[in-house]
C-alpha cells in the first residue's frame, strides 16, 4: 500500500463528510471504527497472503481489535464481526454472520444487560417507556378484563 492506513482513514472519513453522512458529534466514532476496519483488513490480508504461502486454504478467523467496551459509543454501535456501524445491532444484521444477540454476546463477552444500542439510543428509548409508562397500560387491560369475566 502506497498510502498509510491514517491517510486512507482521513480521506474517507472526509468523503463521509462532503457526502453529509457524519455528524461532527459522530466524527471521533466514525474516524476510529474506519481506522479499525482498515487495519483488520490490512492483517487480513497479511494473514491470507501467509496462509496461501503456506500451501494452506482459507484463512484464520481476524480477532476484534475493538474491545467490546469501545464498541459502544454514543451516537454509534460498531458490530465486532464486521466493523460496521449501526444505532442498534438489529436481530437482521447479527443474522448475517450467524448469530443472534445472545451468541453475539457470549462470543464478545458482553454482559446480558447491556442493550446492543448506542447509549443515546439507549437513553431515549428508556425516556419513551417512562412517559408513555406501558406497565400501566397492562394492568389496567388485565384488570377490566378480570372484571369482564367475573
Amino acid at each position: 500500500m502506497s498510502e498509510t492506513l491514517l491517510e486512507m482513514t482521513i480521506a474517507l472519513v472526509l468523503a463521509q463528510i462532503e457526502a453529509q453522512h457524519v455528524t461532527p458529534e459522530n466524527l471521533q466514532a466514525v474516524l476510529d471504527s474506519t481506522y479499525d476496519t482498515l487495519y483488520r483488513l490490512q492483517t487480513m490480508e497479511g494473514e491470507e497472503s501467509t496462509y496461501q504461502d503456506m500451501g494452506l486454504q482459507g484463512s484464520a478467523p481476524a480477532p476484534s481489535a475493538l474491545p467490546w467496551k469501545k464498541s459502544i459509543t454514543k451516537h454509534t454501535i460498531t458490530c465486532l464481526e464486521c466493523g460496521a456501524s449501526f444505532k442498534q445491532l438489529s436481530r437482521r444484521h447479527l443474522h448475517r454472520h450467524g448469530l443472534d444477540s445472545r451468541s453475539y454476546r457470549i462470543k464478545y463477552g458482553i454482559p446480558s444487560e447491556q442493550p446492543l444500542s448506542a447509549r443515546a439510543a439507549t437513553a431515549r428509548r428508556r425516556e419513551l417507556a417512562k412517559s408513555i409508562r406501558p406497565w400501566e397500560n397492562v394492568r389496567a387491560s388485565r384488570s377490566s378484563s378480570k372484571r369482564a369475566r367475573g
